[in-house]
Parts: C-alpha cells; structure tokens; sequence
C-alpha cells in the first residue's frame, strides 16, 4: 500500500536523524502512544533536565567555594555531597510508574552490566575528588573557565566511543576553547584568588587537576551515551537506576576515604558560622549537585554525549559570571579574553547544529527525495550508517 506524501516526509525526517520510524509513529494496534504525544513528553522531559542541569550546577559550584571560604578544608566532605543524593534516585525510581514490560527496579542488571556501573562510579568518585581539589585551590570563574575544556576532550573521546562525526564547527569550538585554558595557563596566579591562598603553588596544582577532572568527565559523557544504546531501553526511569547504582558506588569511594582522613574531627569547630548553617550548605549541596548530575545523564539519554558537553560548557560559562558576581572574583584581561574565546566556541558549535538541523528539515520536506537520498544524507552527517542507538527514543 502505497504512503501517502505525509507520511513519506515524515519517514525520511526520522531516517535523517537516524531515528527509526516505528518507535516513534502511531500505532493503530494500541501498542504504544501517539507520536505527538510521546514528542511532548520528550521535550518536556528534556526541559526539565537542561534545568536540572543549569540550576544545580551554578548553585553547586558557587556553594562548594563558599563552603571553602567559610573555613571548611574537608575536600571528602565536598566529595561525598557531589553523589550522596542517591537515595532519592532510589526512591524516584520505586514511586514512578513502570510499563507492564519493563522489568521489576533494579533487578534487570546482568552481572557484567552490574561490574561495568560500578567501575564507571568507582571513577566518578575519583573524578569529584578533582573537582573538590580545583574549588579549594581555584576562583569559581577560572575553574569554570578550565572546565569548559571537557568538550574539547569530549569530541575527541566522543568521536573515538560513539563514533561522533568531525566535522569544522565542531574542531573550531575545540581550538578555541583549548585556547582559553592556555591563556589561564599563564596567568601569574595570584594567590588573593584562592579560597585557601597559597599563591603560585596552589594556582598551578588547581590547574592540573581541573584539566584532569575535565578530561575524566569528558570520558564519563561518551562512555554513558554507548552505555545507554546498548543496554538501556524501556524508558528514562531506567537510566535513572543507572545513575542511582553509578552514583552510590561513587559515595562509597568518598565514604571510604572521608573515614580514612579522620571523618569531620574538628570539621564544624572550623567553620566560620553556626552548625545549623554549615548543614544547612551541606544539605543543599547534596540536593543541587544530584540534579546537576542527574540532568548530565538526562541530557546524553535524550540527545548525546556531545550535546551534553555543549550544554555543560555552556552552564560554565554561567559559572565564571556566578563568581564574579557573588565572590567577586578578579575578571582581568585574561579571564576577559578566555571568556569571549569559549562564547565563540559555543556559538561555532550552535551554529553547525542549526545548519545541521536545517539541512535535515530541507530535505525532508522535498517531495522528490527518497528515503535513499534521506539516508545518504543521515551518513554524511552522522558519520556513518551504522546502528545509532534507536532504544534511546524511549522516554
């Protein structure tokens, strides 16, 4: 039976973003919702993680310098609130409503998928221990800024896992930020900038470890987005156990080293202010970096792993204002210089996925081209014709 013109426009849209088209049309057999009602629930469910995203990662960094202004020296304590929210993925995922073919919470992890969560939140544990060392050591502003170098790392890594395409807007975003931390590289580092002083020795030690965290988070994002296709479908509640089990191993390695260190002895005798207000940061802490981290995985299940980035270094850049604003951190030329080279990164990379998402719409909406055309042109824009992770439509 032949499609009708609609149908056929919307066949090619979906080949073009490497879509498979049954997932998401209506079926008359009652098996699934309509197309537009699953897109709504789509944007929607995205929305909320790019606010996730925004919110918890600004209120988190801000909070974790002011903790380190205000006489707290426990980098464990820092390390441990950036994955204890856990249980409330936990108790998110037991409330929420389940498909009747989705399997029971928790109890459709292989044992190899089991070992694999738990190296990468082993790792993820590590990595928050860096970031805790680069807020100790670093302004907000310029470990902001360093950080943004994740997508440089993540391109490259992205390109290597998943197959990300290459292309000029995209190596350009990379140059430029990578440009950026090289300026900040030789800043004097004043030692007035650091929340615990220590002048060129802590600078240079801030930096390094930045650049490690932003290189093991740029391998986290790819790493999740293979993940994610290849054994993650059945919905976005699953994802959210996968972050859950992620997320409690990386507490465990925190738990484990806070306790090795001598846990919080005279951690609140230090604090510059009431318990009542050291808790009340510790609790918020906790609150805002499980939504940063949980939008993190939302974004690279909805979209991917570069796209994630983007959206990250992005919220960096709202990270650098964040600390000028509130600690009045010193905005020099340097910083002035490396802030405009990763806005023009970013809008190099939004203007290639504008041009991108331009020519799909072009060429799904010409009545002449065939789903062959379509598929040709996917190829060229997604670096190959392999399977691109259907189960990921899902939500």
């Amino acid at each position: 039976m032949p499609h009708s013109d609609d149908e056929r426009r919307r066949r090619r849209h979906f080949l073009l973003l490497g879509e498979p088209f049954a997932m998401t049309t209506n079926t008359s057999a009652g098996t699934g919702p309509p197309a537009s009602a699953a897109a709504r629930r789509r944007v929607l469910l995205l929305i909320a993680n790019y606010a996730a995203l925004l919110v918890g990662s600004v209120a988190s960094s801000l909070l974790s310098r002011f903790y380190f202004a205000h006489g707290g020296r426990n980098r464990w304590v820092v390390t441990l609130v950036q994955s204890a929210g856990f249980p409330l993925l936990v108790a998110a995922v037991l409330v929420a409503g389940r498909p009747a073919a989705v399997p029971r919470p928790f109890m459709w992890f292989s044992r190899r998928f089991l070992v694999v969560c738990l190296v990468i939140g082993a790792l993820m544990g590590a990595n928050n221990l860096l970031f805790s060392y680069s807020t100790s050591f670093l302004p907000v502003s310029t470990s902001s800024l360093l950080m943004s170098t994740q997508l440089a790392f993540t391109l490259v890594l992205a390109a290597v896992i998943v197959r990300h395409p290459l292309n000029f807007v995209n190596l350009n975003a990379v140059v430029l930020l990578t440009l950026s931390s090289v300026l900040l590289a030789l800043r004097s580092g004043d030692s007035g900038e650091s929340p615990e002083g220590g002048g060129k020795g802590h600078y240079f030690v801030g930096y390094v470890v930045t650049l490690g965290a932003a290189g093991l988070f740029a391998a986290y994002l790819p790493v999740m987005e293979l993940l994610y296709r290849e054994a993650v479908s059945g919905g976005f509640v699953l994802a959210v156990e996968v972050q859950a089990v992620m997320q409690a191993m990386a507490s465990l390695v925190a738990a484990i080293g806070l306790g090795a260190t001598g846990g919080l002895d005279g951690e609140v005798a230090r604090w510059k202010g009431s318990p009542a207000l050291y808790w009340a940061v510790v609790g918020i802490l906790v609150l805002t970096w499980q939504a940063c981290f949980m939008g993190t995985a939302g974004v690279i299940y909805l979209t991917s792993s570069f796209h994630s980035g983007v959206c990250m270094a992005a919220v960096l850049t709202a990270n650098v204002l964040g600390g000028v604003v509130v600690f009045g951190d010193p905005f020099g030329a340097e910083k002035g210089i490396a802030t405009a080279l990763c806005a023009w990164g970013l809008a190099s990379y939004l203007y290639g996925e504008y041009t991108k998402k331009k020519k799909v719409e072009d060429v799904a909406a010409d009545p002449s081209a065939s789903d062959d055309d379509a598929d040709n042109v996917r190829k060229s824009l997604t670096g190959g014709g392999g399977d691109t992770g259907g189960e990921l439509e899902t939500v």
